[in-house]
C-alpha cells in the first residue's frame, strides 16, 4: 500500500458503463449537481414502464426515467385544515411540557390514513419531473409511440471520464446512435440521435405532467386541467400550474429539427435524418441560453477529467483480495452518482434526481452520508454548494428552538427548499441530525486547511461561524440535568428509528451522546481559533454528560427498556466510527458491542449506509479484515447494481446515501484519521489489498 501517483483514466476506464439490453434495476444518469435525466437504454426515456418503481402509497408505480433539479419544486393548493400549528403535540420533559410537530403512526411509508391536512404538510413541496424525453417513430408526417418488441440489439455505454454516454438501438427496424450529455454549467441536456441509414426520419417527443404528492410517483397524468404548456415560438416552452401567471419552470429547445405541438401536454421534434436537440431547463420564466449539441458535448468532454484529475484517487488493480475489482467498480461509480446528483445548492434527497422518494424532499440527517465525502476526498467544493442551506434557513432553525424554549438552531429532519418540517411520529424528534452542519464545516475546514493553509480555513470558517455556533447552542440547552449527568430525551427517537413508539420515553442513545460529546468539543475549538473565549457551559455539558447506557457487557441502545432492538440501524456502535474517539465510549466495550452485533442483527433491515458505518467503527478499533468485511457484507441492502445504484427495495431503487457513505468509509480507510499516525491505509488488510492512493484529506 503506497502513496503515489495514480492513472486515473485508467482506473476510471476500467469501469465504463455497458448495458446490452433492459436492466430494469439500471438507468443511466447525465446530470451536473443541479439537474439530471435518467435514461432507458436508448438514450433517453423512451421506456418509462420497462423502469418500474413500486408506490408504496398504493396506485400505478412511477418510473426511474425521471428529470429532476434541486430548483423544481410545486405545491397544489394548500387546503383547508392544513396547519402546521394544528400538528403540535406537548411532550413532557423534566423542564415542562415542550411543542412538537407529530403525527399518527403510519403503516411504513404509507400514510394514506393520516388526516388530510397533515398529509398535504407532508407532500408539499414536492419536487417535480421536468419532463420526458423519449424516442417515438416517424411515419410520413407523423409519429407513434415504439413498443417495447421493437426495441432489438440495445448496446449502451456511459464514458464516465467524460460524462458522455453513446447508445446504438434498433427501433421498429431502425438503427440508430444516440448520444447524451448534460452541460457542466446550464441546466441543459443534449441529445444527437444519427440513423445509420441514409434517409429515415427520426422524432422525439417531450411531454409534461402535472406534479405530484405520491411517494415515489413524480408525475400526475390525471389533472391535465391544472397546469399549461405555453409554447412561443416554437423553440420556448413556459410551464404553469393551477392557475398562476408566472411560469415555474421554463424550456429552451436548440434543434435541428422541427417542434410540434401535438396534444396539451405534448411536443414532437421531427427530422427527415440525424437530429440535433439541446433541453434547456431554467426556472421561473426566462428561457436559458441558445446552446447546440456541439457545445454541450464539449463542454461535458472538458469538465469530467478535470473532475476526475482533481482530488483523491483509488487505484486497487494490484490487490489480490477477489473483493477489490468490485470495491473500485463502486468506488468510481459512487463518486459519479454523487457529483451528477448530490452536488448541487440543496442537500439531495435519498434517491437523488431521478426517482423521488418522501415525494422529493430531502432529509437532512442523511445530508452528510450524501456529501460529507465530498470533503475527504479533496472536493470540498462541492460539499460547499449545498451548504447554503443551513446559512439561509439559519433563521427558521432558530425559531423552531426558540418555540420549544431552547437556545441555538433546531435543525428539521425531511423538508424541502423552505425548511418546513414534515409532521411525524419520527423526523421530529430525532436528533442526530443537530451536529451534521458541524461536522460538515469541520471537514471543508479540514480540507481547505490541507489544500490552501491557514488563510484558507480561516475563511471557510467564517463562513460558517454562525451555524456552528447556533447548532452549539441548541446542544447545550437540549440536554437535561439528572442525578448520573446532562440526559438527552425524553422525547427522542435515535438514528434507530425502532424506538419511534416509545419516543415519549426513550433516551441517552449512545451514537448522540458521543456526538454531543465530540460536536460540543469542536465548536469550542472554533471559538478559541476565532479569538474568543470558551463558553462555559458548553464544557460543563460536555465533560457531565450521563454515562452511555451498558446492558450486560455491550452498550444499549438507548437507556431504557427494551434496551436493544435488533433490527433497523445498529447506530449503538456508530459513536466511535463516524464520529472521532474522544474517550466519552470505551474502546474495549465498542468492540464487544461490535462483536454482539455481527452476531445476531437483523440484517435484512438494515439499510445502504450501515456497512460503511460499521466498516469505520471496524477500522477505528483497528480491525481491518472486520472493516472491509463489513463494508463489502453480502446484506440485502449492500448491493451495487450495474448502473452503480445502491439498490434497497422496489420502492427504494436508488440510495445515495449508500454510495456517499461507501466513499467516506473509504476515504477514511486509506486516507487514515487524526489519530491513526502515519500508517498507510490504515482500514485496509496489509494482505491482499495492496493499494496506490492519492489525495485524501485524513478525517477527523
Amino acid at each position: 500500500m503506497v502513496r503515489a501517483a495514480v492513472d486515473r483514466a485508467a482506473v476510471v476506464r476500467r469501469h465504463t458503463v455497458v448495458l446490452t439490453g433492459v436492466d430494469p434495476a439500471s438507468a443511466l444518469q447525465v446530470g451536473n449537481g443541479e439537474i439530471a435525466m435518467a435514461v432507458d437504454v436508448t438514450g433517453v426515456q423512451t421506456f418509462p414502464d420497462l423502469y418500474p418503481v413500486d408506490e408504496p402509497t398504493g396506485g400505478p408505480p412511477g418510473t426511474l426515467l425521471g428529470t429532476q433539479s434541486q430548483w423544481g419544486w410545486h405545491s397544489t393548493p394548500r387546503p383547508a385544515g392544513a396547519d402546521l400549528d394544528a400538528t403540535r403535540r406537548r411532550y413532557r420533559t423534566p423542564r415542562g411540557d415542550v411543542l412538537y410537530v407529530d403525527a399518527d403512526p403510519q403503516d411504513g411509508s404509507d400514510d394514506s390514513a393520516l388526516d388530510a391536512g397533515v398529509r398535504w404538510l407532508r407532500a408539499n413541496p414536492h419536487r417535480l419531473d421536468l419532463g420526458r424525453l423519449g424516442l417515438v417513430v416517424a411515419e410520413g408526417d407523423g409519429w407513434r409511440a415504439p413498443t417495447p418488441d421493437e426495441l432489438t440489439d440495445p448496446r449502451q455505454e456511459l464514458d464516465l471520464w467524460t460524462g458522455v454516454l453513446t447508445s446504438h438501438v434498433t427501433l421498429a427496424g431502425r438503427r440508430l446512435r444516440v448520444t447524451t450529455a448534460c452541460h457542466p454549467e446550464h441546466d441543459a441536456f443534449a441529445v444527437r440521435v444519427e440513423p445509420l441509414r441514409d434517409g429515415v426520419p427520426v422524432a422525439l417527443r417531450l411531454a409534461f405532467a402535472y406534479g405530484s404528492q405520491a411517494w415515489a410517483r413524480s408525475t400526475d397524468d390525471t389533472r391535465p386541467g391544472a397546469h399549461v404548456t405555453d409554447v412561443v415560438d416554437g423553440t420556448v416552452v413556459h410551464r404553469r400550474f393551477d392557475g398562476a401567471h408566472e411560469a415555474t419552470h421554463t424550456l429552451r429547445l436548440t434543434t435541428t429539427g422541427r417542434v410540434v405541438p401535438t396534444a396539451r401536454h405534448t411536443l414532437v421534434v421531427l427530422a427527415g435524418g440525424p437530429l440535433d436537440l439541446v433541453v434547456a431547463h431554467t426556472p421561473g420564466g426566462s428561457p436559458g441560453p441558445a446552446l447546440h449539441v456541439d457545445d454541450v458535448l464539449a463542454a461535458a468532454r472538458r469538465h469530467w477529467p478535470g473532475f476526475w484529475e482533481r482530488g483523491a484517487a483509488l487505484d486497487l488493480a494490484d490487490a489480490t483480495d477477489p473483493r477489490a475489482p468490485e470495491l473500485e467498480r463502486r468506488v468510481v461509480l459512487s463518486q459519479y452518482l454523487t457529483a451528477v446528483q448530490c452536488a448541487g445548492s440543496l442537500p439531495p434527497q435519498e434517491t437523488g434526481l431521478g426517482v423521488s422518494s418522501w415525494r422529493g424532499r430531502f432529509h437532512l440527517e442523511m445530508h452528510w452520508w450524501h456529501a460529507a465525502h465530498f470533503a475527504l476526498w479533496g472536493r470540498g467544493d462541492l460539499l460547499e454548494r449545498s451548504m447554503g442551506f443551513y446559512v439561509r434557513t439559519l433563521p427558521a432553525a432558530r425559531a423552531t428552538a426558540a418555540l420549544q424554549g431552547y437556545a441555538g438552531a433546531r435543525w428539521p429532519k425531511q423538508v424541502g427548499p423552505d425548511a418546513r418540517e414534515s409532521p411525524s411520529e419520527i423526523g421530529p424528534f430525532l436528533l442526530w441530525q443537530q451536529p451534521h452542519p458541524l461536522h460538515l464545516a469541520e471537514l471543508l475546514r479540514r480540507a481547505a486547511r490541507h489544500h490552501g493553509g491557514p488563510t484558507a480555513a480561516r475563511v471557510t470558517a467564517a463562513r460558517y461561524a454562525d451555524v456552528v455556533d447556533a447548532t452549539a447552542r441548541f446542544m447545550a440547552d437540549v440536554v437535561e440535568p439528572t442525578p448520573a449527568g446532562y440526559a438527552l430525551g425524553p422525547p427522542l427517537v435515535p438514528a434507530q428509528e425502532s424506538y419511534a413508539a416509545i419516543r415519549a420515553r426513550a433516551t441517552n442513545p449512545p451514537f448522540e451522546l458521543a456526538s454531543w460529546a465530540w460536536g460540543l468539543g469542536l465548536a469550542q475549538e472554533w471559538r478559541r481559533e476565532r479569538g474568543l473565549r470558551p463558553e462555559p457551559r458548553w464544557d460543563e455539558v460536555r465533560r457531565g454528560l450521563v454515562p452511555p447506557p451498558v446492558h450486560g457487557d455491550a452498550y444499549a441502545a438507548i437507556g431504557v427498556p427494551p434496551w436493544t432492538v435488533r433490527t433497523d440501524h445498529p447506530s449503538v456502535v456508530y459513536g466511535l466510527g463516524v464520529v472521532p474517539d474522544t474517550g466519552y465510549l470505551d474502546r474495549a466495550r465498542v468492540a464487544a458491542t461490535l462483536a454482539d452485533v455481527r452476531r445476531d442483527w437483523d440484517w435484512a433491515s438494515t439499510w445502504g449506509w450501515d456497512p460503511p458505518a460499521l466498516a469505520m467503527t471496524a477500522a477505528r478499533l483497528g480491525d481491518r479484515d472486520a472493516a472491509v468485511d463489513l463494508l463489502l457484507a453480502d446484506t440485502p441492502k449492500n448491493g451495487y447494481v450495474a448502473s452503480g445504484h445502491n439498490r434497497q427495495t422496489p420502492s427504494l431503487p436508488v440510495y445515495l446515501p449508500g454510495n456517499g457513505g461507501l466513499l467516506a468509509a473509504v476515504a477514511l480507510m486509506v486516507g487514515g484519521w487524526d489519530g491513526s499516525g502515519h500508517v498507510c491505509c490504515p482500514g485496509l488488510p496489509e494482505e491482499g489489498w495492496r493499494a496506490r492512493h492519492e489525495g485524501f484529506v485524513p478525517a477527523p
